[in-house]
This record gives structure tokens, sequence and C-alpha cells, in this order.
């Protein structure tokens, strides 16, 4: 802990009967402790006054567990500690699980790493809710950041306070420990799993997790999460991933150089021009990662794909699909790219633009398609002639 500049930060709030007991199983450990007493009612602040040896911040009212992390975070950065341990004082998590957290630093390459303990959600005494709950946490974690996890809703975790202080954080409650781990994520922190023991079944237990009211703020958070991975945070990632390797890399390693098969990259290549030439303005990219996600396809090479409409080529693309369109429907108006960007009255000619605009995603799809995978074929097919030589 020493060694580290570590400490054990626990929010607290009504927890009466198992308080004092957690106290005394992490300073077996570790006397380096902030406990934020988050407006308790009880005898809280009693308890708290027995062990002079923790250093304890008062909260005048109740302002949740959000509040109470955020306010520990700050006084343990004042303090010198550059990493914080949080447990919850309900007396679900056990001390002993402390080392687990030191031993993954200890041998982790980047510091810059946020651990969250992986509770075994298999065994008997886990409620229902609490596995449904932590499987809907996981699959938006991961939608939002690609990144897997098991368990993202353990609040036996290890935070770098020095990156955590970089980030914009609002929310006061419950929903605090998804909000701090995506936007994370999203900065660069690497987040993982280490396992950790966990007791549910303790009569002295008291969880203040309100299931209606706590669970629809998580999921007003995910939603608008989810908006922002579409429309910044993929987008964001793929530039940075092109401009970091540069073209020519990028389609080397991660166009020719996956292991997916030419059927499948070139599948995911007429899925993203299809994607990016259809009328789906402002769905682009929730479209494509969703289809290349149901489709099982590549969606790097999809999402690399569907930027054939980026703003540039609009424009051209609207006029080659009206055009298409008005031909089809056997229409006679004069197009060019000048009345589009002026005074094109769009309601009249919808139909023709929709029509053609289809029929050109569709013709799209196929000729780049079997462009890719003829030449996904041939340098497969020469690859491996190289190789065999």
């Amino acid at each position: 802990m020493q060694q580290w500049r570590c400490c054990v930060l626990i929010p607290t709030y009504n927890n009466e009967k198992t308080l004092a007991r957690v106290l005394k199983d992490v300073l077996r450990y570790t006397s380096n402790i902030l406990v934020v007493n988050d407006g308790a009612t009880d005898s809280t602040s009693q308890i708290l006054d027995e062990f002079h040896e923790i250093e304890v911040f008062q909260l005048e009212k109740n302002q949740g567990k959000g509040k109470a992390l955020k306010t520990g975070f700050k006084e343990a950065l004042k303090k010198g500690y550059e990493y914080a341990i949080t447990m919850d004082s309900d007396g679900q998590h056990f001390a002993e699980d402390i080392p687990v957290f030191l031993d993954a630093l200890e041998s982790e390459t980047t510091k810059n790493v946020l651990y969250i303990g992986a509770r075994n959600m298999t065994q008997a005494d886990v409620p229902g809710k609490s596995s449904f709950g932590n499987k809907f946490s996981n699959f938006w974690f991961w939608f939002e950041t690609g990144t897997w996890l098991q368990d993202t809703q353990c609040g036996y975790r290890l935070y770098p306070l020095k990156e955590i202080k970089k980030l914009s954080l609002y929310t006061p409650k419950f929903e605090f420990e998804i909000e701090v781990i995506v936007k994370a994520s999203w900065k660069g922190t690497l987040v993982k799993n280490v396992p950790v023991k966990i007791l549910y079944d303790d009569v002295d237990r008291v969880s203040h997790f309100r299931t209606v009211p706590d669970f629809t703020r998580i999921s007003i958070l995910n939603t608008w999460f989810v908006i922002v991975t579409i429309f910044y945070i993929k987008p964001r990632d793929f530039f940075r991933k092109i401009k970091k390797k540069g073209v020519k890399k990028f389609l080397l390693n991660d166009v020719l150089g996956s292991n997916d098969s030419p059927a499948k990259k070139a599948g995911s290549i007429a899925l993203g021009v299809f994607i990016g030439l259809s009328p789906f303005w402002g769905l682009h990219t929730l479209l494509v990662l969703f289809l290349s996600f149901l489709l099982k396809l590549n969606k790097p090479i999809a999402f690399a794909f569907s930027n054939v409409s980026l703003p540039p080529f609009i424009p051209f693309i609207i006029l080659a699909s009206l055009q298409t369109g008005s031909w089809i429907l056997g229409e006679s108006f004069t197009l060019s790219l000048d009345s589009i960007n002026e005074n094109f009255d769009f309601v009249i000619h919808l139909k023709a633009y929709l029509l053609g605009s289809l029929v050109l995603a569709i013709l799209g799809a196929v000729l780049f398609g079997g462009i890719g995978y003829l030449t996904l074929t041939f340098f497969g097919k020469r690859k491996m002639a190289v190789n065999n030589g």
C-alpha cells in the first residue's frame, strides 16, 4: 500500500450493523483508510469516532454513492495518494482480496489501469436481479468501449486517481460507477477484471440500491453513452487508428492482414458501401455497427467503407441517386450540383431520390464487394505461394 501510494476508500450510508466489522477487517491489512460518511442518520458517526486511526469525511446530507466517491477521490489526491481501492461498507467484500489488486498492479505493463472486482455470479446466494443487471451492464460497456468484462458493477475496485481527476464526471448516485469506467476507457485507461470473493447472504447486509429508480438512471446514462459512442467515439477511434497507422498500413494490417476469410471481408466491404450510399442519413454508423455485429462481419472494414459518404462526397452521391431514380421512373428534369446546393426541392423528387439511392447502394455493394473478393483472394493465394516457396 505504501509502495503504490494506495489507500482504501469506503463510502458509507446507514450500514451501522456491518461498518465496524468492515473497518476492523481492512485494518488487518492497512491503516491507509478514508471513509466518507454520506449523511448517515443511524449510529455511523458514533462508530467512526471509535476508529481514531481512520480519516473520516462527513457529508451533511445523503447525496449518493457517486458524490461520496468523488469526495473521497478528491481528498485522497490531496493526501498524496495515487491509487484508491474502493470497498462497500455493507460487508459483501473481503479485505483479504486487497492484495489481489496490488499484485495485479505490480505485474501490469501500464500503470494507467482501473481494476474491477469480478464476482462469481453463479454462486447460489447471488440474487437473480443482480446477475441480470450485471449481464445487462456488461453488454452495454462492451458496446460503448469495445472491451468485454466479466463484471462491470462490482464496487470493489482500484482507481488510478490522477487519471480519474482528468475526467468530467457528473452523476451523483449508483450510475456513477458506470460513468467513471466508460469515460476512463474512452480516455485510454485500461479497464480490467480481477477475481474477488463476495458475500450476499449476510443477514446484517443492507443495500441502498433502489431497483426501479436506480436501474432507470443507469439505463438513461447508457442510452446517452450509446449515442455518444455511435456519433463520436467510434468515428474518432477509427480516424485516430488510420492517422496513427497511415492509410496504407491500415489497409495492409486491418483489411488484408485480418484472419477473416476473403468472403467475410468482401461481405463487410459490401455492407459498408451499401450503408454509406443508402438514404438513411444520420443513422449510417448505427446501422453499419449493428448489422456487422448481427451478421458477424468485420466491423472495422464495414465501418471504413461506410465512409464513402463523407461530407465532401455527399453532393455527388445525392446527384447520382437522383439521376438514377429519375431514369428508372422515366422522369425528366435537369440536375446539377449547383441546383442541389441552392434551390432544389427534395420533397417533389423524394421518390426518385429514395429509389435511386437504394439502387445505387445495391450496385455499389455488389461492385465493391466483388472487387474486394477478387482482390483479397488474389493476394491470399499470392501470400500462400510465397510462404510455400
